[in-house]
């Protein structure tokens, strides 16, 4: 069964998108393997931060996303400069992975300041959800939906119309 872990920075703590996420994370058992995975967040201590003091935090939550992901695993990073796709797209992405080898997948999402260059470099597909700005807790539930959409559409489901 393939693996699929979201690696996110940050804690959801608005009982709407957390209720949303677990549905849409429920109904991926089906698929996959699904595995959320909460570290927590750099603190800056700083009120207006330097972006040295951004780029160290960034380095700290990376080597925390890179003790986390399965070993062999496709890296995708959400990032505003990623490639937007449809959801059939992101489906056949999936599938595609799956049957190229082990298929394990790590989605990673950053924390309120992005990812680290070096978790950019090292995903294998940079992924946009949209050229607008979402709530990274927002972002978690859209995410885990458009999994859950990408392998109903896989698998011939009923959901995806």
């Amino acid at each position: 069964m393939q693996h699929i872990d979201l690696i996110c920075i940050g804690k959801l703590n608005a009982p709407y998108f957390a209720q949303g996420t677990a549905e849409y994370a429920k109904r991926l058992g089906g698929y996959c393997d699904f595995k959320i995975i909460e570290l927590q967040e750099e603190s800056i201590q700083e009120k207006n931060a330097s972006e040295a003091s951004i780029a160290k935090a960034l380095e700290k939550e990376a080597d925390k996303i890179f003790a986390n992901v399965r070993k062999g695993a496709a890296i995708v990073a959400l990032c505003i400069e990623g490639k937007e796709f449809s959801s059939e797209e992101l489906a056949r992405k999936i599938a595609d992975t799956a049957q190229q080898g082990n298929g394990d997948m790590a989605f990673v999402i950053g924390s309120s300041h992005g990812l680290s260059p070096r978790v950019k470099q090292a995903a294998g597909l940079k992924l946009s959800m949209s050229k607008m700005t979402f709530p990274h807790q927002m972002a978690r539930m859209m995410l885990t939906e458009q999994l859950y959409r990408a392998f109903s559409i896989n698998n011939n489901g009923k959901y995806h119309k």
